[in-house]
C-alpha cells in the first residue's frame, strides 16, 4: 500500500489529502517532552464479514487494556526514575490495531501525519502543513513520533514496518516473532524484545521428538506469523526424520464451515496421526477446539501450540474438555507484580487517561453506563450501582513483563543518545530536536539493560532477543476446573520437561506414528508415493546386518553378523576337535588297532621261524603291519588343529600307509598269480625270476617309493599350510591347503595298487585249498574297493573331508588287519597243535573260485582229472621237476627249502591209487614211484630230496 501526504493548491488554499475511514478512532494521549507511539489491540479483529469496513470486535482485556495501561504504568516509572532521562519527561500516542493489517496501517498514517516536519513549497520557501494550511512554525501541540511499540501479530508488525521504515522510525515489538522480521535487508528499523520464531519452531520440534510423534499433522494460520514459524518447523521436521501428515491453513476469523472442513481432513490421518501442531494465533486455536465440540472428536487429537496460544485463558474458555492435555510453548516472562498493584486499583471515575477504559469496564461488569458516549445497550443494569473490583477473575497478560521491556528499550535508547548528544545538557538539547530515527536505531542495537523481571535484554546485530519459554499442559485439575501447568522450559536450545506432571487427554500415552519401529535386524523399505515415516519392515538375511534404518549390508567372508545385528564379528574357526564325539570314537578306535596291530607284529616276529609265519612271506606281512601301523596314526594327524607340521603328516602319512598295504599286498598276489601260471606249464624250462623273499621286498619297496616321490613331488609344488575354507557363508573351517590334485594324485596311485591286488586276487582264485592265503586276501580287496568307491563321492560331495579320510583309512587298514591276520594269529595262539609241518600237507581236492568241484565217475573223467592234477603236482614254487631240470644235489636242496618255506602251495596227492599200484605220469622220470603213494602226512620235498638221490645213482 503506497500513501501520499500532499498539502495541493486549488482555489487559492491548502487542503489536505485524507483517506476516509469508517468510523473515528479513539486514541490514548500521555503528553512528554518526546512522544513513543504504540499499537495494541484493544479490540478483536474484524470478523470475515465486517474485514472491508474494519469495523473491530469486543474490547479484549489482556492483549487491549492490560496493555495500554502498562504503557501509562510504564512511563510513569520512566519519569520518575531520577537515572533514567533525567529532566526529560516520555509521552505516548496508543492507538487501537484491532490484530489488523490494515487498521494498524491507517493508525500508522496517523502516527505519520502527526510527525510529519517537513511538508514544504518550493516556491514561497519552507512552511508546516498543518490542517490543511501552509505554516512557518511546527504545530504547536503534537510532537513527533521517535519509535512505535508493537503492534502484537507478526503480518500486521510486517505491514506497519513496511511503512515506518520510509520515515526512518524504529519498531520495538513485544510478541512479533516472526523470522521474516529478522531480516535487516527487509526490515531494517525492526527490533523486538522476544526470540525469533526460528527458536519456537525448534521447541516444538523438541517437544514432538521427545515423546517420539514422529507422524503429525500441521495447521497454521494464514499469515506472517503462521506461515514463515510453520515452514521453519516443516524444515526442522524434515532434516529430524519426522513427517508432515497433512499441512493446512485457514484464517483466525474464517467461518465455522472452514474448521469443520479442516478437521475433516485431519480426521483421515486417524489414528495415525493424533497430534496436530499448530503454529497459530489464539483465535485460530479457538476456532479448532470449537469445530472439534461440533464434531464431536473431543480426545481425538493433541494439540501442540505455539506462542500465539500459550496461556491464555480466552483461548480455551468454554471449551476446555477439547483443549485438555493440550501442550503450548509460551515466552518466558516472570509476572510483573508493580503492575498488578496498578492495575487492580483502576477505577473508572479516576483512570482519565484511557479513552477504552468506561467500555472496557462495562464489558467487564456487564453492564451498561447510561449518558456515556460509549454507552453500550446490550447490558440492562446500571453500573453505578455494582460493587465492582478488578480482583475478580483477573489474569495478567502472559506477555505483560514484554510490554513493559520494550518500553524500557526505547527509554534507554533514548536515554544512551541524549548522552552522546548531549552530554551535561539538562533536558533536550537541539540535536534531539526532533529525534532521528536513524541515530536513535544505532543506539537501540547496543542498548543492554536488566528487564522487568530480572533478565538480560539486548539486541543480536538482526534486533533479536534471546529465546527462553516455557512448556505449558493444559489440564483438569479436578472436576470442572482447569487451568495451565508449567512443566518443563526450553532454554538456549535445551528442553526440559517433567513427564510425571504431563497430563494427556487420554488414559494412555498418546501415540502418533505411522509405522511401528522394526525390529532387532530389520530394515524400513519406504513404499512409493509414501512418507519416509510410513514404511514396511523387512528383515535383512542371515549373513547380512543392519547398516543404516535402509540398508542391509552383507558381512565379509569370513565374518557374520553380531547378536544386535548392528555390525559383524569374525566366525569362530571350526576344525575336528578332540572332544567331538566322531573325534573320540576315532581316536579310541585308532588307539585300539595300533594296540592290535603292535600285539600282531610282536608275535609275528615272536614266531618268526614257524611254520604260520614261514608260510605267508613274512617280510610283507612286516611292511603290511607297518602301513596298517602308520594308517592307524593318520586319524590323529588329521583331527589335530591344522598346523603346518600336521598339515606335512597329513599328505605324507594318508597316502603312504594305504602304498605300504597295498604294494605288499600286489607283490605277493602276484607271486601267487606267477606261481599259479608256473604250474599249468607242463615242463618248466626256466627258473621264473624274482621268487625269493627279499626280490618281493625290493619289489614292495619300489611301489611304495613311487607313491612317496609323488606326495614329496606335489609337496614342493604345493607347501602344506592351514588356511581358512568356506564351505557356506556361515561356516569357516581351518584345513590344510590340499588341492584336488593333492588329494586324486596319491588316491589314484593306490586306487591303482588297490585295483591290480583286486585283478591277482581273482586270478588266483583256483589256488589248492589249503592255500586259503588267497581267498583272505580277496576278500580284503573286495571290501576296500566297496571303502574307497564309498570314500571318493562322500569326499568330494561333503564338508566332512576330514572325518571320512579318517573313518576310510581306518576302515581299511582294519579290514586288512582282521583278514590277513587273524587266521594266523588263531593258529599262532588258539591252536599251536597246528602250527606245525605235518598240518600243511596237501589235501585230496582242489579249492575253487568257480566250477562245482565234482568227482570223476567215468574211467575218461578219471584219466582227465589225474593228467590235470599231474600238472599241478610240478606246482613247487613254479618247477616242473625232470631230468634235464635237476642237476645237482645243491639246487634240489633250494627246492627242497623253498618247499618247506611254502607249505601252503603243497599241491595235493592225485598220483595216488589207493587200491594199490601207483601209475606215474611220468615214466622216463628218474622220481621215484614211491612219491605217488607218499602218505598225506608226508613231505614232498624229503620224498623228492630221497628219489633224487636214488636216480643220480642209477645214472
Amino acid at each position: 500500500m503506497v500513501l501520499f501526504f500532499s498539502c495541493v493548491v486549488e482555489n487559492g488554499k491548502y487542503e489536505r489529502s485524507v483517506v476516509p475511514t469508517s468510523a473515528t478512532r479513539l486514541v490514548a494521549r500521555m503528553d512528554g517532552d518526546i512522544i513513543i507511539g504504540a499499537l495494541f489491540s484493544v479490540h478483536h479483529q474484524p470478523s470475515a464479514e465486517k474485514v472491508a469496513d474494519r469495523k473491530c470486535g469486543e474490547v479484549r482485556e489482556q492483549y487491549g487494556i492490560q496493555r495500554v495501561e502498562a504503557m501509562f504504568h510504564a512511563l510513569d516509572r520512566i519519569n520518575s526514575d531520577p537515572n533514567l532521562l533525567p529532566n526529560i519527561t516520555l509521552g505516548c500516542e496508543i492507538r487501537d490495531s484491532c490484530w489488523h493489517s490494515s487498521v494498524a496501517l491507517e493508525q500508522s498514517i496517523e502516527f505519520i501525519r502527526d510527525s510529519l516536519i517537513s511538508i514544504r513549497d518550493d516556491r514561497e520557501g519552507s512552511r508546516w502543513c498543518i490542517e490543511g494550511v501552509p505554516s512557518s512554525q511546527p504545530p504547536p501541540t503534537k510532537k513527533p513520533i521517535a519509535g512505535v511499540i508493537g503492534p502484537g501479530s507478526s503480518s500486521v508488525a510486517i505491514q506497519v514496518q513496511n511503512l515506518l521504515q520510509l520515515f526512518n522510525i524504529p519498531q520495538i515489538a513485544y510478541s512479533a516473532t516472526s523470522i521474516d522480521l529478522g531480516d535487516k535487508t527487509l526490515f531494517k528499523y525492526f527490533l523486538r524484545v522476544v526470540p525469533s520464531d526460528t527458536l519456537q519452531a525448534r521447541a516444538l520440534l523438541d517437544i514432538v521428538k521427545r515423546y517420539n510423534w514422529t507422524y503429525v499433522s500441521a495447521v497454521h494460520t494464514d499469515g506472517n506469523y503462521g506461515e514463515s514459524g510453520m515452514e521453519v518447523f516443516k524444515e526442522l521436521a524434515s532434516q529430524d526424520g519426522l513427517c508432515i501428515a497433512h499441512s493446512d491453513k485457514i484464517y483466525s476469523n474464517a467461518g465455522e464451515k472452514h474448521f469443520d472442513r479442516l478437521l475433516r481432513k485431519l480426521r483421515e490421518r486417524l489414528p495415525k496421526a493424533r497430534v496436530v501442531v499448530c503454529f497459530c494465533e489464539g483465535m485460530t486455536v479457538r476456532g479448532l477446539l470449537m469445530a472439534m465440540r461440533r464434531l464431536g472428536v473431543a480426545g481425538e487429537f493433541l494439540l501442540i501450540g505455539s506462542d500465539g496460544w500459550a496461556d491464555r485463558v480466552e483461548v480455551v474458555e468454554g471449551y476446555e474438555q477439547e483443549a485438555v492435555g493440550g501442550l503450548t510453548v509460551k515466552l518466558q516472562s516472570e509476572e510483573v507484580s508493580s503492575f498488578d498493584d496498578y492495575f487492580l486499583k483502576l477505577r473508572l471515575s479516576t483512570n482519565t487517561r484511557n479513552p477504552w477504559f468506561p467500555e472496557f469496564w462495562q464489558y467487564r461488569f456487564q453492564c451498561r453506563l447510561p449518558g456515556h458516549p460509549q454507552e453500550n445497550l446490550n447490558y440492562a443494569r446500571n453500573c453505578s450501582g455494582i460493587n465492582s473490583s478488578l480482583e475478580d477473575n483477573y489474569v495478567q497478560d502472559s506477555k505483560m513483563g514484554f510490554v513493559i521491556n520494550a518500553i524500557y528499550a526505547m527509554a534507554h535508547g533514548l536515554h544512551d543518545m541524549h548522552t552522546h548528544l548531549c552530554p551535561g545538557h539538562v533536558g533536550l538539547c537541539d540535536a534531539m530536536k526532533p529525534v532521528d530515527g536513524s541515530h536513535l536505531l544505532d543506539f537501540l542495537l547496543k542498548t543492554t539493560f536488566t528487564g522487568v523481571s530480572g533478565e538480560d535484554i539486548w539486541f543480536d546485530e538482526n534486533g533479536d532477543s534471546p529465546g527462553r519459554y516455557e512448556i505449558m499442559n493444559f489440564q483438569r485439575v479436578e472436576p470442572g476446573v482447569y487451568d495451565y501447568i508449567n512443566i518443563g522450559s526450553w532454554h538456549e536450545g535445551v528442553l526440559s520437561l517433567d513427564d510425571d506432571m504431563l497430563q494427556m487427554n487420554r488414559s494412555d500415552m498418546v501415540r502418533s506414528v505411522c509405522s511401528e519401529p522394526c525390529s532387532k535386524g530389520e530394515i524400513k523399505v519406504i513404499r512409493k508415493g509414501e512418507v519416509s515415516c510410513c514404511w514396511i519392515c523387512t528383515a535383512c538375511k542371515d549373513n547380512e546386518y543392519v547398516q543404516d534404518e535402509f540398508t542391509c549390508k552383507a558381512c565379509e567372508l569370513g565374518w557374520w553378523p553380531d547378536e544386535e545385528l548392528e555390525g559383524c564379528e569374525p566366525i569362530p574357526l571350526r576344525y575336528l576337535e578332540w572332544s567331538n564325539p566322531e573325534s573320540i570314537i576315532q581316536v579310541v578306535f585308532s588307539c585300539l588297532g595300533i594296540l592290535v596291530t603292535s600285539f600282531v607284529a610282536f608275535v609275528f616276529v615272536l614266531y618268526r621261524d614257524t611254520p604260520v609265519v614261514k608260510s605267508s612271506s613274512r617280510e610283507l606281512c612286516y611292511i603290511i603291519l607297518a602301513g596298517i601301523f602308520l594308517g592307524y596314526l593318520c586319524p590323529f594327524t588329521l583331527i589335530a588343529r591344522p598346523t603346518v607340521a600336521s598339515c606335512y603328516l597329513q599328505r605324507l602319512l594318508v597316502g603312504l600307509s594305504a602304498a605300504m598295504c597295498y604294494s605288499a599286498l600286489v607283490t605277493k598276489t602276484n607271486r601267487i598269480a606267477r606261481i599259479l601260471a608256473g604250474s599249468k606249464k607242463k615242463i618248466c624250462t626256466r627258473k621264473p625270476r624274482f621268487m625269493s623273499a627279499w626280490a618281493q621286498v625290493v619289489i614292495a619297496s619300489i611301489l611304495i617309493s613311487v607313491q612317496l616321490t609323488l606326495e614329496v613331488t606335489l609337496i614342493i609344488m604345493e607347501p602344506p599350510e592351514p588356511i581358512k575354507s568356506y564351505p557356506s557363508i556361515r561356516e569357516v573351517f581351518l584345513i590344510c591347503n590340499t588341492s584336488n590334485v593333492g588329494v586324486v594324485a596319491p588316491l589314484g596311485y593306490n586306487g591303482l595298487l588297490i585295483m591290480s591286488c583286486t585283478y591277482y586276487a581273482f586270478k588266483t582264485r583256483n589256488v589248492p585249498a589249503n592255500f586259503n592265503e588267497a581267498k583272505y586276501i580277496a576278500f580284503t580287496m573286495y571290501t576296500t574297493c566297496i571303502i574307497w568307491l564309498a570314500f571318493v563321492p562322500i569326499y568330494f560331495g561333503s564338508n566332512y573331508k576330514i572325518i571320512t579320510t579318517s573313518f576310510s583309512v581306518s576302515l581299511s587298514v582294519t579290514v586288512a588287519l582282521g583278514c590277513m591276520f587273524t587266521p594266523k594269529m588263531y593258529i599262532i595262539i588258539a591252536k599251536p597243535e597246528r602250527n606245525v609241518r605235518s598240518a600243511f600237507t596237501t589235501s585230496d581236492a582242489v579249492r575253487m573260485h568257480v566250477g562245482d568241484g565234482k568227482i570223476p565217475t567215468s574211467p575218461l573223467e578219471e584219466e582227465e582229472e589225474e593228467e590235470m592234477e599231474n600238472e599241478q603236482f610240478g606246482l613247487l614254487h613254479g618247477y616242473m621237476y625232470n631230468n634235464a631240470q635237476i642237476h645237482d644235489e645243491e639246487e634240489l636242496v633250494e627246492v627242497k627249502l623253498a618247499m618247506e618255506e611254502s607249505l601252503a602251495l603243497m599241491p595235493p596227492s592225485p598220483f595216488r591209487d589207493c587200491s594199490g599200484a601207483p601209475v606215474s605220469p611220468f615214466p622216463n622220470s628218474p622220481v621215484s614211484e614211491s612219491i605217488l603213494c607218499t602218505p598225506p602226512n608226508a613231505t614232498y620235498a624229503s620224498v623228492i630230496l630221497r628219489d633224487y638221490k636214488q636216480s643220480s645213482s642209477t645214472l
